[in-house]
């Protein structure tokens, strides 16, 4: 039987009452259907939110994209690695961050993270680089950027390119940089749950010109509009944005940094709250660096918590709170697509041919990782979203302490 007091009942992003559509998304989606014009080439709206996206994080290129795989996928083609290259990136992540990577004929290569941040670390990556590897993809997540600088400096030095996945990370900073604007190109989601979105989306930034030609184009079959003698140059998908998702796009913009802004009080007013509770951490904050709380990732000592995160996990919900112990549940080369190479057809291209002579066969193994299996067995990722109020917070707390006492 539970211990907690009261059972809460949260807002959710799966539905209006944890999401902040209103009148502004209305009055620019009818704006857009009395055009008549729902395609981005000839509308207007996309190229807007596209421009006020870039300006509100100081970098000159966006582009949009279907969602924020496509927005992954077009950065991956722009860096455009040769077949059997190696992309170097993190095991806690979505396939939507990994299938792009062999889409273009690369293979994902897993450096360990941090236990306790759950990113990536330069240190980790380096361990990882060989003469294949053609870039380094960074994911920000739960809102917490990486440490930047070690990274940036490593790629640098060994002329590899660095990829920001953003998707969970919007208004995050790092040193008073935007992430997204450090790297060589960022790209963001506007899938259902993140910060602000249009159901789906994406984005994706960069300072670096030749780049940003390279990924426009993917999104759009690689066709050269506006150029003197167009042409389908390599190559490419369909991934334009419609100007309706555009439209919704651009009128969460400008609510994004209010809603960040209560985000950040309300995950600092819980782990005030819960500070010093044994047995349970607040997130660890990277150094220099200004998280946004896409969720909340709760740390759970396993040696003091009995049954550690999945039994926390079950106390929660049973005072309403729907977490996800141990976020994912596996790493994500444990995965099928990845763990027997079941990419296309029987070939298990681009892991084996004759691109990959002369190189080490591709494995993956729990044991390079230590890092990553601790922090998903001691995690409990609590959801969150811009609808939390002061007394859902301390719900939430309260519960935290009740567990915690009754499973410690």
């Amino acid at each position: 039987m539970s211990t907690t007091s009261t059972k809460v009942t949260l807002p959710s992003d799966a539905d209006i009452s944890g999401r902040s559509f209103g009148e502004e998304e209305i009055a620019v989606l009818k704006r857009v259907i009395a055009s008549g014009t729902l395609n981005c080439t000839k509308g207007t709206t996309v190229r807007a939110f596209e421009e006020r996206f870039a300006a509100s994080i100081g970098i000159p290129y966006c582009r949009c994209a279907t969602s924020g795989t496509a927005a992954i996928h077009a950065a991956v083609a722009a860096i455009d690695p040769e077949p059997g290259d190696e992309i170097i990136t993190t095991p806690i992540t979505d396939m939507g961050a990994i299938t792009p990577i062999l889409y273009q004929t690369a293979i994902p290569v897993f450096a360990d993270v941090d236990p306790l941040t759950y990113n990536l670390t330069a240190a980790t990556i380096a361990r990882k680089i060989t003469r294949r590897t053609r870039a380094v993809m960074v994911t920000h997540l739960f809102g917490n950027p990486c440490d930047m600088d070690p990274i940036v400096d490593l790629c640098r030095a060994k002329g590899i390119r660095l990829i920001e996945d953003c998707a969970q990370a919007f208004c995050a900073t790092y040193k008073g940089k935007p992430v997204g604007t450090i790297g060589d190109v960022g790209c963001f989601s506007l899938q259902q749950t993140k910060h602000i979105t249009a159901g789906e989306g994406g984005m994706v930034v960069t300072r670096d010109e030749t780049l940003w030609r390279r990924a426009r184009l993917f999104i759009d079959k690689a066709w050269g509009y506006g150029d003197p003698k167009p042409d389908h140059y390599f190559l490419a998908l369909n991934y334009r944005m419609t100007e309706l998702a555009g439209a919704v796009a651009l009128a969460q913009l400008d609510k994004l940094p209010a809603m960040v802004r209560h985000r950040v009080a309300m995950a600092e007013s819980l782990s005030r709250q819960i500070e010093g509770v044994r047995g349970v951490q607040p997130p660890k904050i990277t150094a220099g660096a200004s998280p946004v709380y896409w969720k909340y990732p709760l740390r759970i000592d396993t040696g003091i918590i009995r049954g550690g995160a999945d039994a926390f996990g079950d106390r929660l919900k049973e005072a309403g709170i729907f977490s996800a112990p141990r976020y994912i549940q596996k790493l994500a080369f444990e995965c099928e697509v990845l763990r027997d190479q079941k990419t296309f057809g029987a070939s298990r291209f681009p892991f084996v041919g004759e691109h990959r002579r002369g190189d080490p066969p591709v494995t993956y193994d729990l044991r390079d990782t230590p890092g990553a299996v601790e922090a998903l067995a001691g995690v409990v990722v609590l959801p969150w979203n811009e609808r939390y109020t002061q007394d859902h917070v301390d719900a939430i707390a309260r519960a935290i302490r009740e567990t915690a006492g009754a499973l410690g």
